[in-house]
């Protein structure tokens, strides 16, 4: 006898929208980018699906696993802008990838398994200090919106560089100051108006103007031992900054405070030529002679409104000031404990310490370690293995299991096998002589196909 017929049952529309999400979300990873250039053999591999092999136009998607035989290459555009050159004999995995644009969270962690990149980053890295990440055996690498290479290096790194005949250059320090702590919304606007933000570790260069937020302070050290504590709301910039440690009485440190206050203890520079050592404001010109003291600049000194007790304050702590008024030729000499109020409607002298939201720089404890990671650099050979990184532009930070380590705009940085830290004393050879085409290359094949032959372009930059 047959079995009754029954009415299948019909899911509401809201069940089944649920049940196609669900298997979108289940069956479909996200779309990070594609592939823009391939050479010689390579395949990307979605976890649970068969490899694909590299060419242009093919997708990317989140959770692929990169890789490059001997002598192939890629480069790969991601969706936020990120671009990177994927190296021979390279393993590279995306492992977290959310874009959408100018959405809060996203955010970039790869897994660098092997080989290595040259790079060139998107609006990932820009939206916040730690939404794009790189995490190797040896280290992770926190990306600050730059420009950078990275290698994990065996011996094939030692191997490269020992077919170099031509001698490295000094691995130096570009930057004026770097950032010991950042509290709040620190930002740095270039010569040419480019703005970047700040973090500990950050790096400022002659021409920067530093801006803080409301509620927002910073402490910078120069290369020269200086400190600088800035207030909220300041607008300070580096005008000129020469160092050398073995000639400090040639060196240069002019600044000038444009609004909002700052605390500063000068280093070696004042010490050996304190004639070279100046701030400037609206209001007048202040020297600084070997000593710490407060500026202060509201009201007609930052250009604003403002009466009473808005102008230039000047108060020294140790050693003196100088100050002369804007129009004037004499200047005032202020020992510790005495201070100026500049306003329009004339100058008096303070014998109290105005009150200041930072604490003084020579109070504050930066251990010499720190000091070390920001400006030291150490003897590394470029057979050692582990990861280097050499960044072009921008801001990379080296957390290893025992210490971070913070690169600016033209530095190399290596982090052992052991956890490990360091800035060689040198670039790498197989660094600075890198001919592997930059992502950004116009013509990758004929880049690589010189490369081969010997031969280097001459615009290269690396």
């Amino acid at each position: 006898m047959p079995a009754p017929y029954v009415q299948p049952r019909r899911l509401a529309p809201l069940a089944w929208g649920v049940c196609l999400l669900l298997a979108a979300a289940g069956g479909q990873a996200q779309t990070a980018g594609e592939v823009e250039f391939a050479r010689g053999v390579g395949f990307a591999q979605t976890p649970g699906e068969n490899p694909r092999t590299l060419g242009r136009g093919m997708q990317l998607k989140e959770g692929d696993r990169l890789t490059t035989a001997d002598g192939a290459s890629a480069i790969i555009k991601l969706a936020d802008g990120t671009r990177m050159t994927v190296r021979p004999n390279s393993e590279l995995v995306l492992q977290q990838y959310q874009f959408k644009e100018n959405a809060p969270d996203n955010s970039m962690l790869m897994q660098l398994v092997r080989g290595g990149f040259r790079a060139v980053t998107g609006l990932i890295s820009k939206t916040s200090p730690n939404a794009a990440r790189v995490q190797t055996n040896t280290a992770t690498i926190g990306i600050r919106g730059t420009d950078f290479d990275a290698r994990v290096c065996a011996k094939d790194c030692g191997a490269e560089s020992a077919k170099v005949a031509d001698a490295s250059r000094p691995n130096a320090v570009l930057a004026s100051a770097k950032v010991v702590s950042a509290q709040g919304d620190v930002n740095a606007v270039d010569g040419a108006g480019q703005r970047r933000r700040l973090v500990d570790g950050g790096s400022i260069y002659p021409g920067d103007m530093v801006e803080t937020g409301a509620g927002t302070r910073a402490v910078l050290v120069f290369r020269d031992q200086s400190r600088m504590s800035l207030g909220s709301g300041t607008k300070f910039r580096v005008d000129n900054f020469v160092f050398d440690e073995k000639n400090a009485g040639e060196g240069r440190f002019l600044v000038s405070l444009l609004r909002g206050s700052v605390r500063a203890l000068t280093g070696l520079i004042a010490k050996a030529n304190n004639r070279n050592v100046g701030f400037s404001t609206a209001t007048a010109t202040i020297g600084i002679r070997g000593s710490g003291g407060d500026i202060s600049c509201t009201g007609a000194c930052a250009g604003e409104p403002g009466g009473g007790d808005a102008g230039l304050s000047v108060f020294t702590w140790l050693g003196s000031f100088t100050v002369t008024p804007q129009g004037q030729s004499a200047l005032q000499v202020l020992q510790a404990g005495q201070g100026l109020f500049i306003s329009p409607s004339g100058i008096r002298p303070i014998a109290t310490q105005p009150p200041m939201d930072t604490p003084r720089p020579d109070q504050i404890n930066v251990p010499q370690s720190t000091l070390d990671k920001l400006f030291a650099s150490n003897n590394v050979a470029d057979t050692e293995e582990g990861l280097f990184v050499f960044v072009r532009d921008g801001h990379i930070e080296i957390a290893s299991k025992n210490e971070v380590l913070h690169l600016g705009k033209g530095e190399a940085g290596f982090a052992n096998n052991n956890g490990d830290t360091a800035r060689p004393a040198v670039i790498p050879k197989f660094i600075q002589f890198d001919n592997l085409p930059l992502p950004t290359t116009k013509n990758p094949l004929l880049v690589s196909v010189l490369a081969d032959s010997g031969i280097k372009t001459a615009k290269q930059c690396n």
